[in-house]
Formats: C-alpha cells, structure tokens, sequence
C-alpha cells in the first residue's frame, strides 16, 4: 500500500490505469489496495469518474534515507508505516538487544500516549511520532532535568524553522501563542543505579490543520502558524541536530548549565498558576527552576519546589 500512496502523496488525480501500470497490477487491485487505505489508516480518498483518485491534500511520506544523511546524526533509525507507539517499539527493540542510541519513527500511531496517562491523537502522515534511545551509565541521577533539556532542543528547532513565539511550559511541553504544538514523554528502562536507558518519545504536531474534537486542549500545528505544508524530513533532521547539541552538553555539564537559558524561554516565569498533583491543587507563582529542574513556587509567601511525573501546571484564572 505505500508503494501506492507514494504515487497518489502529490495530491492530484491519478487514474486507475495509470496507477496499475505503475505498480504492475490491475485495476481492480489497485481498487481494493485504495479501500485498504482508507479502512486501515483513516485515509480518505477521492474517486471523481472520469478523473480518477486524490488525497483530499498533498502528503510527504517520511523517507529514511533523506532522514540518515541528514547532519551530524549517527544514529540508527527504524521507519514504520504505523505503531501502537513509538516509545512502546522503543522498549521492544531493546528487550530484543538493540544497541542504542537509535530513533524510531512511525507515520501513524495507534495507540500514542502522553504524560499521566493520556493518548496523543496521532493521524497518519500528519504529524511526528519520534522516539530516540539513549544509554545512561553511572546512575539515573544523569536523567533529572533531561525532559527539560529535550524542551530545548524542540524549541529551537521549530524556532529553525520559522515558528515564532514558541515557548516551553514545565515540565514538558511546547506552546505557541498558549497553544500545544508539542510534547515530551520520557521512559526509562534497566537498573536505575547503574546502566540503564531512556526512550525520549517527542511527538510534534506538523501538518494538521483540521478542528479535532479528540483533542481536549488548545492546540495548534507548524503547518497552521506557517501557513504551508511542513517536509516532516526536514524537521526530523533539525530536531536531531538541536537534540545531539543539546544532549551532549546535558551530560558533559549537567542540567545546571541550561538552566538559565530553559528559564529564558519559559513562557509562564513569573505568572500565577496551579499546580496539580492528584486531587490536591497548589496555587502559586512561578519563579522558575532548579538546577535539577524542579518547579519553583512562591506560596503563600514562601518558595516550594515541587518535582515528579504526574505533576500537572494550569494557569490560573486571574493570571
């Protein structure tokens, strides 16, 4: 079926003869390859008599090899047509003895999450699913702060690519204009006191445009505050990129080093917010971080500092 929708990722009318001969088969094959690819991955497909089949708007396919020869990166990477997710794929492939570092990418996911819990709507071609894996040796005490040190490095490859007014919000996610255009799930795997790994899943939203009532929250995508079809190609290439810059100088200096600058580009420093935990909720202001990468609050007259994964930030009403 890729091999097909390559053919039809231009966007225009492409008769059936025509596709057929392309491929090698008949008509009719490629008839039932076109319901094939709209029951399995939701794709709708125009069939105008007399014209023949498009994609309701042009697509670009992910390509590894464009991917692979992109700059600076080293690492392996594995391409699929559709997931459940890629941080799940992640965790398989080093079970199976894969040797990180190495990246995992999919046009579609299945059953893509987010941080406490929630899933991260994950239509096909439209978006980045992106995993990367990395070895920690020494200890997990290498890991604190890194989700923010991922935050950092999205940031300033969609700053790259022409986003402006793009931010970060603690722990780890990505805004423009109060709008999630991304976010960070990290995993980790192995003995936390020795030799382990961390699956760094980043999903980006690239190319939707369309109102989605799955989403639950503000939203928006490079495609909408562009104004133009994003290459995902490109982006995978910038975002390797900030991420081998960033990483490297996380673990040759600790997250200490970034702090200052993570703080800079933290759109709610200063600003009264919520903080949830559970069914407790904090109300404070954000006076920034530490140099592990905690949230620090004044409440009620006193700084706190709060870390841990099923924290959750929400500004408040009077801010």
């Amino acid at each position: 079926m890729l091999k097909l929708l390559k053919l039809l990722q231009d966007g225009r009318f492409h008769s059936g003869e025509a596709l057929g001969a392309a491929l090698g088969v008949s008509r009719s094959a490629i008839w039932k390859q076109l319901q094939q690819l709209e029951a399995e991955l939701n794709l709708p497909i125009f069939k105008v008599r007399g014209h023949g089949y498009r994609l309701p708007a042009p697509l670009i396919l992910l390509d590894k090899d464009r991917i692979a020869s992109g700059k600076g990166s080293a690492w392996s990477f594995f391409l699929h047509e559709s997931l459940d997710s890629t941080n799940a794929e992640a965790l398989r492939l080093l079970g199976r003895g894969e040797v990180a570092p190495f990246v995992v990418l999919a046009e579609r996911q299945t059953g893509g999450r987010g941080r406490r819990g929630r899933s991260w709507f994950s239509p096909f071609a439209e978006n980045l699913y992106y995993s990367l894996v990395i070895r920690i040796d020494g200890g997990a005490h290498q890991v604190e702060g890194l989700s923010l040190v991922v935050g950092l490095a999205v940031v300033r490859a969609l700053s790259a690519l022409g986003v402006g007014g793009v931010g970060l919000k603690w722990p780890n996610d990505i805004l423009v204009n109060e709008k999630k255009i991304a976010g960070i799930l990290l995993e980790l795997m192995g003995d936390p006191a020795d030799i382990c790994h961390v699956v760094i899943g980043i999903g980006i939203n690239a190319n939707m445009s369309s109102e989605l009532q799955v989403i639950d929250q503000p939203w928006t995508s490079l495609c909408l505050e562009l104004g133009e079809l994003i290459d995902r190609n490109l982006l995978i290439i910038e975002l390797n990129d900030q991420l081998e810059t960033y990483l490297s100088s996380h673990f040759e200096k600790g997250f200490a080093g970034l702090r200052a600058e993570w703080e800079k580009n933290h759109l709610w420093q200063g600003r009264q917010v919520d903080l949830i935990a559970g069914a407790q909720r904090i109300g404070g202001t954000v006076l920034g971080i530490n140099d592990r990468g905690a949230l620090r609050l004044l409440v009620d007259g006193a700084e706190r500092e709060f870390s841990g994964g099923e924290l959750s930030l929400r500004l408040r009403n009077d801010s």
